[in-house]
């Protein structure tokens, strides 16, 4: 199974959209998968079904971060060139859906909707693209991945 059908697949199955994504790349991360997963339970729906930046965008900057990241109080280029990292997601992301945020991948008006999450249905899955947006980005994740091997700093 590629990790975007891993992905696609943790969605489906009740993942959140973060959930999913870390989920989908934890074979390379250092963390335990209950770990992870509580790591990313927050960030479903984007941030806590506040609708702001998608829950599989959030995913793939942890998962950056865990790879890639910095661990000190940095202000140089260190920091910089992780945020570029963070910035160069972002912005495939954008080409391929126009936003990172929630509501507007999602087309709600809402800005911060209620807590309760809906009720994983036959018909959420058919009136939600998450299991494609996820899809995408655990496929740009992914590039991005193979594009810039993980240099270990031990």
């Amino acid at each position: 199974m590629t990790r975007r059908e891993l992905a696609m697949a943790n969605f489906m199955e009740g993942y959140n959209c973060s959930q999913s994504i870390v989920l989908a790349f934890s074979d390379m991360l250092q963390l335990d998968k209950e770990t992870l997963l509580k790591l990313a339970s927050s960030f479903g729906g984007g941030m806590g079904r506040l609708r702001e930046v998608c829950g599989s965008v959030s995913g793939m900057f942890m998962v950056i971060g865990l790879l890639y990241g910095y661990d000190g109080p940095e202000t140089g280029q260190i920091k910089a060139d992780h945020y570029a990292r963070v910035q160069e997601l972002a912005h495939k992301f954008e080409e391929k859906h126009g936003s990172i945020v929630c509501r507007e991948l999602l087309g709600l008006s809402v800005r911060h909707d209620v807590p309760v999450p809906e009720a994983r249905t036959v018909q959420y899955y058919q009136k939600r693209p998450c299991p494609e947006i996820i899809g995408d980005a655990a496929e740009i994740l992914e590039q991005y991945i193979n594009d810039n091997p993980v240099i270990s700093r031990e």
